[in-house]
């Protein structure tokens, strides 16, 4: 016959107890018999400090001779009363330099007897305390380990719970009639049942939630890629009415196209960087990355593409280290960029830095001197397609700090955003350093 598993869970958790409050009572008699020990040997030096004192010996403390003797060996002991005889004849003698006899020379064993009395006398009360405290020490534990209890008492719980056929029916039945798009929640009406349905309710919220934001993708998406397709449309549709006769109308037409097929071609490769996060087929490649290094390739691919803005850099003396995808991180950092440029007047500034915020975290930080941004719009900015009233007539597409914020996330950081309107945006990157 099998025993029952929640009695041994139980039992174990006891068996535990019992081995801590064990030890720890087992470590104090420990300590105080070292403690006994160590007294012991102070109360003698001291005793003995005290009566060379009492000597009245002039010869500096350092400077004497000292000697512990006994009257015969050691190896004549054959019985505890020998041994007793032995100790009676130990002295302690003091000889001066020079000196032709001992200046000081006293039996110690009447006041070695007399310490060790004492000081084993005080470690039996100690030893006594010790023993007596094993059921508080035990009451501690307890308390310490009440987590362990919970969880073997929710142990019985659970396999003591069991479904009979009728409640499965019950659960089958509400399952199979509630529909997918119901806002509408499980409820079994039996108090058995209740973690069930709430786990199976909290699975159907997480559910619905995601395939509104599904849907919702789906529906921004449709509407960023009707845009380019209709002015596509529309242009080809000039090109055939009149662009064999009117080299305007061609010019302004071609134009239109390239540009809205450039849009929409990097519309849809960020869809697609997005859907392959999602789905996990994005394999980040980590690695040691010198941050300041990073950033001052940015630096200078900015210096290099933009002349209409002024850039600054700034970065430790020292290089800072984190793990991470280079690549993707420079990604980042390039769509922060760019919205600086995309938002910032021409000559006005944008700055690069890399710093250290305590010994664990260090940020990459791109600040503009732009249009910011209202807190409303702080609070969306990450989502995908989300364009503030004022960022829409800057044209993109809504995608680019989501895919920054993929990013940054699949790196373990995360963003610290400060923004004014009419002042500018400071972004920051935060990462766990490494050494």
């Amino acid at each position: 016959m099998s025993s029952n598993p929640n009695n041994s869970v139980k039992g174990r958790v006891r068996s535990i107890r019992h081995r801590l409050a064990g030890q720890r009572v087992r470590l104090k008699i420990g300590m105080h018999f070292g403690q006994s020990i160590l007294m012991t040997i102070v109360m003698m030096v001291v005793w003995l400090a005290a009566r060379e004192y009492a000597a009245d010996i002039t010869v500096p403390f350092m400077e004497r001779s000292r000697q512990i003797t006994v009257a015969s060996s050691f190896m004549d002991v054959r019985s505890f009363s020998d041994l007793h005889n032995l100790m009676k004849t130990l002295k302690y003698t003091v000889v001066l330099p020079g000196a032709e006899k001992a200046v000081l020379d006293e039996l110690v064993f009447a006041p070695f007897l007399v310490i060790c009395s004492f000081t084993t006398g005080l470690f039996m009360l100690e030893l006594l305390g010790d023993l007596l405290s094993y059921h508080r020490e035990q009451h501690r534990i307890k308390k310490m380990l009440a987590p362990l209890d919970e969880i073997a008492a929710r142990a019985e719980e659970i396999t003591n719970f069991e479904l009979s056929e009728e409640k499965y029916h019950l659960i089958e039945e509400k399952i199979t009639s509630l529909e997918p798009g119901e806002e509408a929640k499980l409820s079994f009406g039996d108090e058995d049942l209740l973690g069930i349905e709430r786990a199976m309710n909290n699975l159907l919220t997480r559910i619905r939630e995601s395939n509104r934001q599904q849907a919702r993708f789906v529906n921004d998406a449709s509407h960023e890629l009707r845009t380019p397709i209709a002015v596509i449309e529309g242009y080809a549709n000039m090109l055939a009415r009149w662009g064999r006769e009117d080299e305007k109308v061609l010019d302004e037409s071609i134009t239109a196209i390239q540009n809205e097929s450039e849009h929409m071609k990097h519309l849809v490769e960020q869809l697609l960087f997005l859907a392959r996060g999602d789905a996990g087929r994005t394999v980040l490649k980590m690695e040691r990355v010198d941050l300041c290094e990073m950033m001052q390739s940015v630096y200078e691919e900015s210096l290099m593409i933009d002349e209409n803005h002024i850039y600054k850099y700034s970065c430790p003396t020292d290089p800072v280290f984190v793990e991470a995808d280079e690549g993707m991180l420079k990604q980042a950092v390039r769509i922060l960029a760019d919205n600086a440029a995309k938002y910032t007047k021409e000559k006005d500034e944008i700055m690069f830095a890399v710093g250290i915020a305590s010994d664990t975290q260090v940020y990459i930080q791109v600040q503009d001197t732009g249009i910011g941004m209202k807190e409303v719009d702080i609070q969306h900015m990450f989502e995908r397609f989300y364009r503030s009233d004022e960022a829409r007539s800057f044209g993109g597409t809504g995608l680019g700090l989501s895919i920054a914020k993929w990013i940054v996330d699949k790196h373990a950081g995360h963003f610290e955003i400060t923004s004014r309107e009419e002042l500018g945006t400071r972004i920051r990157i935060m990462l766990n350093r490494v050494a």
